[in-house]
């Protein structure tokens, strides 16, 4: 068995009723397909919420913040939590690569414009 994984990763992040409170959601899609056949072997989804309190960030840096370092520090909880699961389920433990949140956040950034630029 020679497995193809796919990984896909969704940020969210909204404000808790309480003050300099956020949540920050990191959604990882898993599948893991075999290379001969296409077999799938396993799909592994997982939300992980972290909340933070932040403070003496300014308003135009936060958004980026929280949809870049926030999920940079959760990572690794979410890393061997994925690696726990596969185990657990039969499979070698799947470690994660480091995941660019900046790159994401750019490509969301990005998509977020092109649909907002008027159609010709």
């Amino acid at each position: 068995v020679q497995p193809d994984v796919n990984v896909s990763v969704n940020l969210d992040a909204k404000k808790r009723s309480v003050e300099n409170q956020y949540e920050v959601m990191t959604k990882l899609n898993i599948e893991s397909k075999n290379k001969e056949g296409g077999d799938v072997l396993f799909v592994l989804e997982l939300e992980y919420i972290g909340v933070f309190s932040i403070e003496g960030v300014p308003e135009d840096q936060l958004h980026p913040f929280l949809l870049i370092e926030c999920p940079r520090m959760t990572f690794p909880f979410l890393r061997r939590i994925v690696s726990d699961v596969t185990r657990d389920g039969g499979f070698p433990p799947l470690n994660l690569d480091n995941i660019d949140f900046v790159a994401i956040y750019r490509n969301e950034l990005a998509r977020r414009q092109a649909e907002a630029a008027p159609q010709q």
